[in-house]
């Protein structure tokens, strides 16, 4: 079997920085942009960090999405021969679209709240009476929505430790036993319906 080394790679350390950059930023930098000073002050300093990060984490997803493409296409045989994997390379898609998704709208309400200025805001994500009430309304998601991505993407990088457990030798070979013999009993029970019963 051919090694998939590079696949990998873009696979686990894009997943890996985008799952531990939004947990970082939400944890540190939007909590700490509260001790900048001033109110005036905590907005630009969140608006400057995360406009720092997003050129990072679009590189991070970029290297993860080649990473698995990459890695279904090594990996095409199991799918469709090992019991489990088919159902757990589908619900990991179905968390990569809504991480993608989450992410991506995340940032258009961080560009509204940027495109602000320097905002006045308790905390990075924590609007203040004098807040304008477009970026106000964009931070009330924002506070939100900052613990979401790291869930979905902490959820990904769960299932993708259970995709490797899948790889072992024993898991294949189970799995590929399992999966053929699912395929027999429903051969033989399908046969079974459609042939005529005669009575003597």
């Amino acid at each position: 079997m051919a090694r998939n080394t590079l696949s990998r790679q873009l696979h686990d350390v894009g997943l890996a920085a985008w799952f531990g950059g939004t947990l970082a930023n939400a944890v540190a930098l939007n909590a700490a942009a509260a001790e900048a000073g001033s109110d005036s002050r905590t907005g630009a300093v969140a608006n400057a960090g995360w406009d720092r990060w997003t050129p990072v984490n679009a590189l991070a997803i970029g290297a993860h999405l080649v990473g698995s493409v990459g890695q279904l296409g090594a990996n095409k045989t199991r799918i469709a021969q090992q019991q489990g994997v088919a159902g757990m390379s589908t619900a990991k898609t179905a968390l990569t679209v809504a991480a993608l998704a989450v992410t991506g709208y995340s940032r258009v309400l961080g560009q509204r709240v940027s495109a602000a200025g320097a905002v006045p805001s308790k905390s990075g994500t924590k609007p203040t009476k004098r807040t304008r009430s477009d970026a106000a309304a964009a931070q009330a998601q924002l506070d939100k929505l900052q613990w979401v991505i790291p869930a979905l993407t902490g959820a990904l990088v769960a299932i993708s430790s259970y995709a490797g457990e899948q790889q072992r030798p024993e898991e294949v070979m189970r799995g590929t036993v399992l999966k053929n013999n699912t395929a027999t009993d429903s051969t033989v029970a399908a046969g079974a319906a459609t042939t005529p019963t005669t009575v003597s």
